[in-house]
């Protein structure tokens, strides 16, 4: 891949011991974060695997290119491109992004994707979701302090239509510099 400007970012909702999903979905209803999720991402091309974009109905979300990665090349899927491996994903997603103009490129599930992510993104967009959740099967990588650092955090009371309170939390992947 050739030396890349536009940022790659984790879009993720993480329970306190590293949960983010549950039997194909994700393990709560937080609406509050939905609405932040959908202003934050709409036109910036999406990465993410084969059983996410399931998990949302198997369609894309309205606005955003999708790259879907997933070991089944010949997977035809309305609306998304399909490849094979993350590399080619990203690679996929920053030609998208320069052609459309977005600044920015977010990787938004699942598990084995974030994982693979984690050596090449430069921010991570999390949601601290403030519960433990028990019988979870899909969980977020641990971020290494020594490779982000967190910039910013709001804290998010659980709204009317959210199943727990949040913290909203930004890191950036540290530099030789810092």
């Amino acid at each position: 891949m050739t030396e890349r400007t536009i940022p790659i970012a984790i879009f993720a909702a993480v329970s306190e011991n590293n949960v983010i999903g549950r039997d194909g979905d994700m393990p709560w209803k937080l609406s509050t974060d939905l609405k932040r999720f959908k202003a934050m991402t709409l036109g910036k091309p999406m990465v993410l695997g084969r059983k996410t974009l399931e998990s949302f109905g198997g369609k894309p979300l309205p606005g955003r290119p999708h790259v879907v990665v997933t070991r089944n090349a010949a997977l035809a899927i309305d609306g998304v491109e399909v490849v094979t491996s993350l590399a080619a994903a990203l690679e996929r997603a920053v030609e998208i992004a320069a052609a459309t103009g977005a600044e920015e490129i977010g990787v938004i599930g699942g598990g084995e994707i974030y994982a693979q992510a984690m050596d090449v993104v430069d921010r991570l967009y999390i949601t601290h979701v403030e519960t433990l959740i028990d019988d979870g099967d899909t969980f977020f990588p641990k971020i290494d302090p020594a490779l982000f650092d967190k910039v910013e955090e709001t804290v998010v009371p659980a709204g009317e239509k959210d199943s727990f309170p949040t913290r909203f939390a930004v890191y950036h992947r540290r530099t030789a510099a810092n």
